[in-house]
């Protein structure tokens, strides 16, 4: 296959990228390819497909749905998809409102939107409320592409072309963990971060935003619930709100349903993505509390939220999010043992030589690569990449960290094949 006329694809450099391989079809774990081979997803195609590819259930709501109602506008409609979607989740999530939109970043977005506005809609009622204008995030942390989630995330050769364009944003200490690392000095380094969030607290804050548990793009990079648990108290101590980006760590991805259940905090606002829809089609959520819907209620037309988007609450997605949460509560097992599944596999890989910082949490197992510069542009990950494809496995490492991020449904043999090909891999490289 050669590159499409009319294509642009995503993050690639075209001078120096093979060309894309086609795909015809997709079951299971497994994609299919035109020249007829077949490639083990191992990374659920970027993060997305959550049970597994094609689905019959989700597909079949998602027929079913399509012959009722597809579309309609959310602004002067409701339907019952829709409500049943916000139903559940706010129960699961313990935030009683729910806004859609129509993926991560957005998703994201409207949380930062909703957090700034609720403090400016607070003004002439607390003389401090107004005054609330800084923002904190984490070193590391990736929030998005659009220019609200891009400012908030670390800066980065992904951002560096809109850096005149992005407000500031105050930066902490993410202080991640691996398998081998002293107890002692991740939690010297947990206090010195909190510390650090002491300290800018101290200036009036409007929201502080994090990945629960686990940083995706930066390398997937693990902090212990007990750090989230202390930022959490010392947040709330402050006034500000508190923002948990799940949209990589929700519906099951760090062994519970979400990344702030297992780490035992409840944020303000909450961004859902990703395997929402178990990878059918995109749809965004931000799940926010009561308090913070009820400050935009008022008789004064400026104080309404004013945000929207063409497909918010498309009935097809709520219809492919509802059975996949069917899936997700009749399965539990299946994210709840993951982490179980991955550990004695990886604990064999880190023997070699060239594995450093092994880590792994609920469905996700990575390392880093002990070969040149720790960086997104190492081409060390492109090596690894096309010598996996050679075994049939399809793996994207983010730079010199590679990871595993499989759907639900993958079966004992497959995650077994997933960490062949990584074993002949590294004794290739080697």
């Amino acid at each position: 296959m050669s590159w499409h006329p009319h294509l642009w694809h995503p993050t690639t450099q075209v001078r120096t990228s093979p060309e894309p391989l086609q795909v015809r079809a997709a079951r299971g774990c497994e994609l299919e390819l035109a020249d007829g081979r077949r490639l083990l997803d191992a990374i659920s195609s970027w993060w997305v497909t959550l049970h597994g590819h094609s689905e019959p259930a989700i597909a079949a709501a998602i027929a079913r749905q399509a012959l009722q109602l597809e579309q309609v506008i959310f602004a002067n409609f409701s339907h019952v998809p829709a409500e049943q979607l916000a139903t559940r989740l706010s129960a699961l999530a313990g935030l009683e409102r729910l806004f859609f939109s129509d993926n991560g970043s957005t998703a994201v977005e409207v949380a930062l939107k909703i957090a700034w506005q609720w403090w400016r809609n607070q003004e002439g009622g607390s003389g401090q409320a107004g005054q609330r204008r800084q923002l904190i995030a984490f070193d590391g942390a990736y929030h998005g592409d659009t220019f609200g989630a891009m400012a908030l995330g670390e800066r980065s050769l992904f951002s560096a072309p809109y850096e005149p364009l992005l407000f500031a944003v105050a930066r902490l200490p993410w202080p991640h963990t691996h398998w081998q690392e002293d107890p002692q000095a991740v939690a010297q380094r947990e206090q010195e971060a909190l510390r650090a969030l002491e300290l800018a607290l101290q200036t009036p804050t409007a929201a502080v935003i994090l990945e629960p548990l686990i940083q995706g793009a930066s390398g997937m990079r693990i902090v212990r619930p007990v750090f989230l648990r202390a930022v959490a108290e010392r947040v709330k101590a402050a006034g500000a709100l508190l923002i948990a980006d799940e949209v990589m760590t929700g519906f099951g991805r760090t062994g519970d349903l979400f990344a702030c259940r297992r780490a035992g905090i409840q944020p303000d606002l909450m961004a859902l993505s990703k395997g929402l829809t178990g990878g059918f089609l995109p749809m965004g959520v931000t799940l926010a509390s009561e308090r913070l819907y009820q400050g935009f209620i008022s008789e004064e037309p400026l104080a309404t939220f004013f945000h929207g988007h063409s497909f918010t609450a498309n009935p097809l997605g709520c219809a492919a999010a509802l059975a996949s949460l069917d899936l997700l509560q009749a399965n539990p097992e299946r994210y709840q043992q993951f982490e179980v599944r991955h550990t004695p596999l990886l604990e064999e890989l880190a023997e070699h030589p060239l594995v450093r910082r092994p880590r792994c949490l609920g469905t996700v197992a990575a390392f880093d690569l002990d070969a040149g510069e720790a960086s997104y542009l190492n081409p060390i990950g492109k090596q690894l990449q096309r010598q996996c494809l050679e075994q049939g496995v399809y793996l994207r490492p983010l730079g010199n960290v590679v990871y595993l991020l499989p759907p639900l449904g993958i079966s004992p043999s497959q995650l077994q094949r997933c960490y062949g090909a990584l074993r002949q891999a590294l004794r290739d490289l080697a």
